[in-house]
């Protein structure tokens, strides 16, 4: 009797422990492998809150270093043991942004960082009644096409929404079903005879790896296109533009209107794009300016990033002592 006592006595005690044990691993948060998110210009206007490519983002508690993409999207491995809830100390760093520290929580969530652009030499020259620009447009050649440009066709939309606001079944959702998303979108109408070629539909500013293509009805062209988007980050601004065309033998020459917002503009040339030029009225004088690799104009500072489908994205700001007409 005494050694049944005892053995019960010892499996009584080995029953608790297991309890025990077990309900501690399950109070325990669970471990956060990664972070991700994308870092975009800081801007009191969304829409110019454009990705920035090739900042470093460094962590005590990184097993390496990530770097930005050409859409701002990063993703930073965690090494093994970071509970969810703790909080780890992110450095971003950029030549041309200011240098950015903050301590953020570990978890699951989106996160979008902002970092501040370095005031250049060139910035700070004194203020000027400035140089008129007026009238700008992009002309380019596409020797794969057999139709004639007469025209184009450029609209911007912003999906406005709140990023890592669980879903709760609400009527529009992230595609895993966890954030509450935002849609949006626009359509053009080219007219009577008319067609479009070359749509493209970009994302110019906001946390652009948090949306998808709902719904493509400009890819095939035609007299109306239209298309709408799912955002389940903080608020984007997407440009729907395309080249209004009439078939005819021959070579295709295009131009387009950029898109403007303040002191910057925006546009985009499809892969096949051929000796592209800006075209502007400065002070009232007609210029062409051949677009060529190094992006040199007296009147802007362009950048040039590309896309999976090859297609190159422009954004352009005045240099000081001009301005948009």
């Amino acid at each position: 009797m005494t050694r049944i006592r005892v053995f019960l006595y010892v499996a009584a005690v080995a029953l608790t422990l297991g309890v025990a044990a077990a309900l501690v691993l399950i109070r325990m948060p669970p471990q956060v492998k990664a972070l991700s998110g994308c870092v975009l210009r800081n801007d009191a206007d969304p829409r110019k809150q454009v990705p920035i490519p090739g900042v470093v983002i460094q962590s005590e508690e990184a097993a390496a270093g990530a770097r930005t993409g050409a859409t701002g999207l990063f993703r930073l491995a965690l090494v093994s043991g970071i509970k969810r809830g703790r909080t780890v100390l992110l450095q971003l760093r950029h030549p041309d942004y200011e240098p950015l520290s903050l301590f953020e929580i570990a978890s699951e969530d989106l996160y979008v960082f902002r970092m501040t652009p370095l005031p250049h030499a060139a910035e700070r020259a004194p203020p000027g009644p400035g140089e008129t620009v007026a009238n700008v447009r992009v002309r380019y050649v596409e020797r794969s096409t057999a139709t004639l440009n007469v025209g184009s066709v450029g609209k911007s939309f912003e999906v406005v929404n709140t990023g890592n606001v669980p879903c709760n079944h609400a009527s529009a959702c992230s595609p895993d079903g966890k954030w509450k998303a935002a849609i949006g979108g626009t359509s053009l109408d080219a007219g009577e005879g008319n067609e479009f070629m070359d749509a493209l539909l970009t994302c110019i500013a906001g946390p652009c790896p948090f949306t998808r293509v709902d719904t493509d009805n400009f890819t095939d062209g035609g007299r109306v296109i239209s298309a709408s988007v799912r955002d389940w980050s903080d608020t984007v601004t997407f440009l729907l533009e395309a080249q209004v065309v009439r078939t005819m033998p021959g070579d295709a020459i295009h131009e387009l209107y950029p898109v403007k917002f303040g002191r910057g503009m925006d546009f985009s040339l499809p892969s096949l794009a051929e000796g592209p030029s800006i075209e502007a009225e400065i002070n009232g004088a007609d210029i062409v300016y051949p677009l060529g690799p190094t992006l040199a104009l007296s009147w802007t500072t362009c950048t040039l990033t590309m896309n999976a489908n090859h297609i190159r994205l422009y954004h352009c700001d005045l240099k000081p002592g001009y301005r948009f007409q």
